[in-house]
């Protein structure tokens, strides 16, 4: 069944990262923890389907305060697949060299924040310029996609690298730059893409071990909690001191 072969891939590319990865990933927690620590933030972002490893951070049952996500709403938003804000405006957009550098210019960064940017291929202009504006400001840039298998390709800006090259640190998603994994009979395009399992599955194994890191330095974490559990009486609490603390965080950006 193709079912589970879309199973046995992903279940491939999981095995791939914890074997290859593991210790990149540490040092980026490391470095997310410290920042964190510091009281600083580590901003997220990504287009497309490289969004949803965003979405899956915080606000999230689990997620905890820190992360900071820049989410450009043509470059996210696809309830809309034709017309207006439809998939060639989007393909457009990502494309566009001078995107990236408006997107930076709406917010205020500290030099000590992070940028944690998501892209598969890594080479469109808007991931790279929003990476190279990051740079400019003083932030470290913190990139997770296919980068073994981008390798040097051409990008799509005018500096002539991919957002791999451009990254201050790197982490593989050990997924194959096509995405779609599963042949289907008459058909040229395969089927089951992969990115958003492996960036979800890279997304906790870098959260849990900051969130280690942080426990381990009896630093408090503000853990956004489920309020659908019976007889937890303090979870709406929690959830105010969470979003206290979110607001403190970002009141400068």
């Amino acid at each position: 069944m193709l079912a589970n072969q879309w199973k046995k891939n992903a279940i491939g590319v999981m095995d791939k990262i914890e074997s290859t990865q593991m210790e990149q990933i540490k040092k980026v927690a490391g470095v997310m923890a410290d920042c964190l620590q510091s009281g600083h933030l580590v901003h997220t972002f990504g287009c497309g389907h490289a969004n949803l490893p965003i979405e899956e951070m915080y606000p999230r049952i689990g997620g905890f305060v820190g992360f900071h996500p820049l989410c450009e709403l043509p470059l996210t938003f696809f309830t809309h697949i034709v017309g207006e804000m439809g998939i060639n405006q989007f393909l457009w957009l990502e494309r566009a060299e001078g995107y990236g550098k408006a997107i930076m210019s709406s917010w205020n960064f500290n030099k000590n924040d992070l940028l944690w940017i998501f892209s598969h291929t890594g080479i469109n202009a808007v991931n790279i310029e929003v990476a190279l504006e990051a740079q400019k400001r003083g932030m470290k840039v913190i990139a997770y996609g296919s980068a073994a298998d981008t390798g040097n390709k051409t990008s799509r800006h005018s500096s002539g690298k991919n957002l791999f090259q451009v990254a201050d640190y790197v982490v593989d998603s050990c997924c194959p730059l096509q995405d779609a994994s599963v042949d289907l009979k008459n058909h040229q395009d395969k089927i089951g893409p992969l990115s958003t399992m492996a960036f979800v599955t890279t997304v906790w194994m870098t959260m849990c071990t900051v969130a280690e890191i942080l426990a381990d330095r009896g630093v408090h974490l503000y853990i956004h909690p489920s309020h659908n559990v019976p007889g937890d009486t303090t979870a709406h609490e929690r959830l105010d001191a969470c979003l206290a603390e979110y607001k403190r965080r970002v009141a400068g950006v």
